[in-house]
């Protein structure tokens, strides 16, 4: 490739001419602007085989809830219609759990966000309002509502010795959960307005038992809980208590190990209840079959790869041809010129980046929604945030290229030292059984930190699950990642910098 450079005899001018010139060489050679437009290209294009590659149509819907987030709503329910205001409460035994030892046996274990307590709901449709004050594996007693609210309560889990008392009540649209020790002195756990419970409500009693982290995936559990002393302090709305399974067929229950199943049992005054599943806020490994704006962005690793080429061609083809002598010579200094190629490259890859971004991601989402796939939901300030995020990542990265081919002065060489630290711990994330450590490691430390700009998922304390980077959480904040990617960048130009001031070009 051959650059159009200022004649010789121009001598030095100002800084706005060293960009102009660098601008004119980048936009004459063909290559390096079908370089920059292919990076564009690619994360269109992968964005198009996302969003075709997956049919699911005829799945299960996604259980949406109130604010239209997904949710997951599979636990089992021991219920009965309650006509206005009312109080339910109950005294709750131990709280056992079991996880799969094998195919078709189990062990006991600890779920610590096993659930046994009292719901208010506005049915037994999945993702309806609801409101529960309960027990739980490890973390006491909780209040939780609108799938994604967490309030603790008491602490500590319930010996098998023991009980706890919890009593829910509800006054309109307003749930009060409460929780005892003794049955005489009452703690409020929480206070709550619920929306959309209407005038007649379900209420009763639950056991959930989410699945356990089990390797790089999750595994089914189990839970059981006995609870005695059951009082409703209001006229029900007729019918006796039922029990079933809420959400048996939804995508984000795991359904039960081998050999269990739901139930509820009277004896003696005890009901014993059996149950798995969840109520809480979905996340990725809930819904394995869903997907996220990152995953159809995941183009953004061959677009790197070429502007990458093009970040280390912008230098070292003037060295190879040189070029460089004469680009120095015109110039007021040897670091302006190379930060003159720094603003010009960048600005260019982050153009391209950003239109790329803009259309891959809601074409991609288009496509995959046609095709029966769920879509984790972004707003609109996050959807902005990737695309610019993601042609920030581009643009950033053509400079770090453009800075060691400055260093290293040998294409190939440069080329794959800068694959190496920031496309390379990408696809090592992106291995599925990478262990957890040592991919939150590499989302930390390498350059690769910075595609923590593309995640759009939230982790919850109270979900166990495998928050890692393959699955979309990184263990830093979007611009944070960023900042890491950065900082290698500004110390790589200012190296860069340093030697070409030295060297004799």
């Amino acid at each position: 490739m051959t650059a159009t450079v200022p004649p010789s005899d121009a001598g030095p001018r100002g800084f706005a001419h060293v960009v102009h010139a660098e601008w004119t060489k980048l936009r004459t050679v063909r290559g390096w602007v079908a370089g920059i437009l292919a990076a564009a290209l690619m994360l269109v294009l992968f964005a198009l085989l996302a969003g075709i590659s997956s049919d699911q149509k005829g799945s299960p819907p996604v259980p949406i809830g109130p604010g239209g987030e997904p949710v997951t709503d599979s636990f089992y329910f021991v219920h009965r219609p309650l006509t206005g205001n009312g109080s339910i409460t109950v005294s709750v035994g131990a709280l056992k759990s079991s996880l799969p030892d094998g195919p078709r046996s189990l062990r006991p274990g600890i779920v610590p966000w096993a659930k046994a307590g009292l719901i208010v709901k506005e049915s037994t449709r999945q993702g309806s309002p609801y409101a529960a004050v309960m027990v739980t594996g490890s973390h006491g007693v909780r209040m939780q509502h609108g799938y994604a609210h967490d309030s603790a309560g008491l602490p500590g889990p319930v010996p098998a010795a023991s009980v706890r008392r919890l009593r829910l009540d509800r006054s309109g649209d307003t749930i009060t959960g409460y929780a005892s020790a003794d049955g005489t002195h009452w703690t409020e756990t929480g206070h709550v307005r619920v929306s959309g419970l209407g005038p007649t409500v379900r209420i009763g009693l639950f056991v959930a038992s989410p699945p356990a982290v089990s390797g790089g995936g999750t595994a089914g559990s189990v839970s059981t809980a006995v609870f005695s002393d059951l009082r409703v302090a209001a006229e029900p709305a007729g019918g006796g208590w039922t029990g079933g399974q809420v959400g048996a067929g939804a995508p984000g229950f795991a359904g039960y190990p081998a050999g269990t199943a739901g139930s509820y049992a009277e004896s003696g005054g005890r009901i014993t209840v059996t149950g798995a599943g969840d109520i809480a806020p979905a996340v990725r490994d809930s819904l394995p079959t869903g997907g996220t704006l990152r995953e159809l962005l995941t183009g953004t690793f061959a677009a790197l790869i070429a502007v990458i080429v093009v970040g280390v061609q912008f230098i070292t083809t003037e060295h190879r041809t040189n070029l460089i002598l004469v680009t120095l010579a015109a110039s007021p200094g040897r670091s302006r010129v190379l930060l003159a190629k720094a603003l010009v490259l960048g600005t260019a890859t982050f153009g391209a980046g950003l239109v790329g971004a803009l259309v891959a991601g809601p074409l991609g989402e288009r496509l995959a929604r046609s095709h029966g796939v769920y879509i984790f939901p972004v707003t609109a300030s996050a959807e902005l945030r990737v695309a610019l995020g993601t042609a920030a990542l581009l643009a950033t990265t053509a400079v770090l290229a453009l800075s060691v081919g400055t260093a290293l002065r040998h294409g190939a060489g440069a080329v794959a030292t800068v694959v190496v630290a920031v496309v390379l711990p990408y696809v090592l994330m992106a291995v599925p059984f990478m262990p957890a450590n040592v991919s939150a490691w590499l989302a930390r430390v390498t350059p690769a930190a910075a595609f923590a700009v593309q995640q759009t998922l939230t982790p919850y304390h109270q979900v166990t699950s495998n928050y890692t980077p393959y699955n979309g959480y990184y263990p830093l904040a979007p611009w944070a990642g960023f900042a890491v990617l950065a900082g290698y960048t500004v110390v790589s130009l200012a190296v860069a910098a340093v030697l070409l001031d030295r060297r004799d070009a």
